[in-house]
C-alpha cells in the first residue's frame, strides 16, 4: 500500500486552514486588550454639560463670542451619554451661528496661534463634521441643531432651521457649518481634517 493510500480522508482535509494563527502569536492583538492602548477618558455627565453650556451662553450674552467658542472646544464631550453629546453639539452650533462671517478668520487665527490652538481647531472640525452628517447620536426626542434632515436633489442633506427662529431657510445652518469648515481649513490646513478622521476620540 502506498503512503498516500495510508492517509485517511480526515488527515487529508484542509482543517488546518481554520487554525487561528494570530492566537498563537504572542505579539498579536488577540493576546491583550487593545483598549489599554487608549488613555481613559473622564466621563462627563449631563449635569456637567448643562452647567458648561450655561457658562458658554452667559459668555455669549456678554458679547464674548471667542470666549464662548473656546469654552466649547476646550471641554469636548468624548465620554458621555448620547443626550449629553447632543446637548453640547447644540451649544457649539449656537455659538457658531452667533459669530459674524467677518469675524471668523481673525478669531480662528487667534485661537490657532494660542497654546493648544491646533487641537482646539481639530475639535471644532469634529463638531463641524458631526453637524454636517446629521449631528444627533440619540434616538430620543431631544432637540438637536441638525434634526429634520431633508434629502436634496443634489445628493446633500440640508439641516433644519435654528431653534426658535421662524421661517428660516432650511439650509441656513448647514451653510454656517460649511463656512466655518472653509475657514478652519484656511487657517489650520488639511491636517485638521486628517487628524479628525484618524482620532479615536469621537464627539
Amino acid at each position: 500500500m502506498s503512503v498516500i493510500q495510508q492517509h485517511t480522508s480526515a488527515s487529508l482535509s484542509d482543517a488546518w486552514r481554520t487554525i487561528n494563527i494570530d492566537a498563537l502569536d504572542p505579539d498579536s492583538s488577540q493576546n491583550f486588550d487593545t483598549s489599554t492602548l487608549h488613555p481613559p477618558l473622564p466621563e462627563v455627565s449631563e449635569a456637567e454639560v448643562r452647567q458648561l453650556n450655561a457658562q458658554v451662553r452667559q459668555l455669549l450674552r456678554g458679547g464674548d463670542a471667542e470666549g464662548a467658542l473656546r469654552g466649547c472646544l476646550e471641554s469636548p464631550v468624548y465620554n458621555g451619554s448620547d443626550s449629553a453629546k447632543d446637548a453640547h453639539m447644540q451649544t457649539v452650533v449656537e455659538v457658531l451661528q452667533s459669530i459674524k462671517a467677518s469675524e471668523m478668520t481673525p478669531m480662528l487665527q487667534r485661537i490657532y496661534g494660542s497654546e493648544g490652538g491646533s487641537e482646539l481647531l481639530d475639535v471644532l472640525t469634529k463638531y463641524l463634521y458631526k453637524g454636517m452628517s446629521g449631528g444627533s447620536t440619540s434616538s430620543g426626542n431631544a432637540r438637536t441643531p441638525t434634526r429634520n434632515l431633508t434629502p436634496q436633489a443634489t445628493g446633500f442633506s440640508q439641516i433644519g432651521s435654528r431653534p426658535g427662529v421662524a421661517n428660516e431657510s432650511t439650509g441656513a445652518a448647514m451653510s454656517v457649518l460649511l463656512s466655518w469648515h472653509e475657514k478652519v481649513v484656511d487657517v489650520a490646513g488639511l491636517g485638521s481634517i486628517e487628524r479628525c478622521m484618524t482620532d479615536w476620540r469621537k464627539v
